[in-house]
Formats: structure tokens, sequence, C-alpha cells
């Protein structure tokens, strides 16, 4: 989804209403929780094979670092947390 297909998902709803992030808790009935977004920004992401979905890109990781297979496929994303 781009920015621009968010704004217009989102130009239907009130706009006093509130915005949550949902995500599965981990939790043995396997509860969908609702929470807050307490920041917007930018963030790199890459594949992850491990996850099977993108992962945020630590720089800070050296494993990471020494993996240069990945660096071609880094992209720039908004991130909602």
């Amino acid at each position: 989804m781009t920015v621009k297909e968010l704004i217009e998902r989102l130009e239907c709803f009130d706009s006093n209403m509130e915005v949550k992030f949902s995500y599965n808790y981990g939790d043995y009935w396997k509860t969908d929780v609702a929470d807050e977004i307490s920041d917007i920004e930018e963030a790199q992401v890459t594949y992850s094979s491990y996850h099977r979905t993108d992962k945020i890109v630590d720089r800070d990781d050296e494993e990471q670092d020494d993996e240069l297979e990945y660096l071609d496929k880094i992209k720039t994303v908004v991130i909602l947390k």
C-alpha cells in the first residue's frame, strides 16, 4: 500500500475517529489486539526469508552488514508505530 492509497482509504471515515494498529498478541487464543499509533516514521526494510516478511534494517547489526546480498533489496517505507 502506498501513502496515496492509505489517504484515499481513510477519506471515507470521520476525521475524528481514532486510528489503531492491530496485531496478533501471540497468546494461546491468538487474540488480535488494537494498540495506539504513537509515531509515524520513515525506515529502511528488506525481505527476510526467515520471517517471510519485510524486516527493518538495523544499521548497527554487524552480522547484517556482512550480508551484502540484501543491500540492493533495501527499500524506504513509512512505518506506523
